[in-house]
This record gives structure tokens, C-alpha cells and sequence, in this order.
């Protein structure tokens, strides 16, 4: 004969604080997942710039924002325009 397993219970607490849990390991995969992307298109990505070809993303951030999110799934605000992304967008509609 086999024995049958518990039934585990938990609370919506405990429920909420794993599927958390889960869905920040998701954000860990997509990193990884986006990380070797980057990798692999860095050697080849390039904008002209003047007379010259530079690399488009400058930076593994600007290509994916981990703490952007990492605050989605926690549920946090998202953060307020700084003033620099302020200034870089009214000069943007200036032109």
C-alpha cells in the first residue's frame, strides 16, 4: 500500500509571500535570459554617430532596468521623473 501525502495548508500570507517568491525568481530568469541577449547582440549593435559607428546600448542597464523590475513585481511606485529625464525630454520636444 502507498501512504498518501499530507495536504500542506497555508494562509493567503504564506500563499502571497511564495507566489512573490516565484515571480521574483521569474524577474532572476529574465535577467539571465536577457543578459546573454545582450551578450550576444553587444558585438554587433551600433548607431552612427558623425563619421563613426558606436555601440547602441552603452550599458547591460539601459538594455534591461533589473531594479524597474524587481519594484513591479514587489509593487512599489515607480519612480518620479528626475530632472535630468525631464530636461532630456523637453530639449527632445524643442528640436
Amino acid at each position: 500500500m502507498t501512504e498518501l501525502k499530507k495536504i500542506e495548508r497555508m494562509t493567503f500570507y504564506e500563499y502571497t509571500l511564495k507566489m512573490t517568491a516565484f515571480q521574483l525568481k521569474m524577474v532572476d530568469e529574465d535577467y539571465a535570459l536577457h543578459k546573454a541577449a545582450w551578450l550576444a547582440q553587444q558585438v554587433k549593435a551600433t548607431k552612427k554617430m558623425g563619421k563613426e559607428m558606436r555601440p547602441y546600448y552603452t550599458s547591460f542597464e539601459k538594455f534591461y532596468d533589473y531594479a524597474k523590475r524587481e519594484r513591479m513585481v514587489l509593487g512599489q511606485e515607480e519612480e518620479a521623473l528626475k530632472d535630468n529625464d525631464f530636461s532630456d525630454l523637453m530639449m527632445k520636444a524643442n528640436k
